[in-house]
């Protein structure tokens, strides 16, 4: 459990941890509980995947945000190992997607309904993402965020805004040359965007994806490069008019971005690394297994 995910932290730690016990407990599953902040959430699933091993415990599940999601599942991918997800993060994007209630009880019963399935992961030159990855402007907002919280007190969201003020008045713009299946092409760009698995950007269902099991990253590219035309792209996205002229789209399982820089900032599920260029993406297909609602697509 991350105990500084924005729904953990909202409550206190004793009265999260009776609540869960007696959701797990209510389901007749056994759990233990560990609460540890997000630096340490890594070696506490490790810990965790090694107890697997040994037959000490059937599955593991990670209480928090996508952050946090995407931290403990870096280390399960790839493993036969089920992971549960308990949504307590401020957006929660990869449980929503999932169909995971976001309440701790249902989420818990989904989890004690003993159904998982299989779900694809995106990589990016070795570093796994459950949602998505960009370049641009987003990775700029992300650092001011977070620089304005540690020295301003800031809270997330005033902190998010007045970063993204910053970012759009200095525009940062990349070139770059993106090949993928049967095609490439070079741009300038303000921002790139890699999905896993194909995102909507249009009216009510914007920031979701209907499945994660399409095997497929989902590329999109913004082609405008004044702040105008892309705060007029954004206006019209929510309105649900976009069209090929405003976001470059493709569906491609493997792309490469490449770069005079030999250093990129990068985003992945929130979280910012400087990567060596050219980056290379992939989907791992069904690479990660996850208690969750059986999909109802065709």
């Amino acid at each position: 459990m991350n105990s500084s995910a924005g729904a953990a932290a909202e409550k206190k730690r004793d009265e999260l941890h009776v609540e869960l016990e007696a959701a797990f407990r209510k389901h007749a599953i056994a759990a233990s509980f560990e609460f540890v902040p997000g630096s340490k959430l890594r070696a506490a699933a490790e810990r965790a995947v090694k107890r697997v091993a040994v037959g000490e415990i059937d599955a593991i599940v990670a209480g928090g945000g996508d952050g946090t999601i995407h931290t403990v599942a870096s280390v399960v991918a790839g493993t036969d190992i089920p992971l549960g997800i308990i949504p307590l993060g401020t957006l929660d994007h990869f449980a929503k997607d999932l169909k995971i209630p976001l309440a701790v009880e249902d989420a818990v019963a989904v989890i004690s309904g003993g159904v998982h399935r299989s779900v694809d992961v995106g990589e990016v030159n070795g570093e796994m993402f459950i949602n998505n990855s960009s370049i641009g402007i987003y990775p700029y907002v992300v650092l001011d965020r977070d620089r304005r919280r540690k020295h301003q007190g800031l809270s997330k969201w005033p902190a998010m805004i007045m970063a993204g003020f910053r970012a759009f008045w200095n525009l940062p713009l990349r070139r770059l040359r993106i090949r993928a299946q049967n095609w490439q092409e070079a741009c300038r760009s303000p921002c790139v965007f890699i999905g896993n698995n194909e995102y909507h950007l249009e009216g009510a269902s914007f920031g979701s994806r209907k499945r994660l099991d399409g095997g497929e990253l989902c590329l999109f590219v913004a082609s405008q490069q004044s702040r105008l035309a892309l705060l007029w792209v954004a206006v019209r996205s929510v309105a649900g008019l976009l069209n090929q002229s405003d976001l470059r789209t493709i569906a491609t399982p493997a792309v490469e971005v490449s770069s005079r820089r030999k250093r990129l900032l990068v985003a992945l599920d929130g979280e910012i690394q400087s990567m060596r260029t050219p980056l290379h993406y992939r989907t791992r297909p069904a690479a990660l297994r996850v208690f969750a609602p059986l999909p109802t697509y065709k």
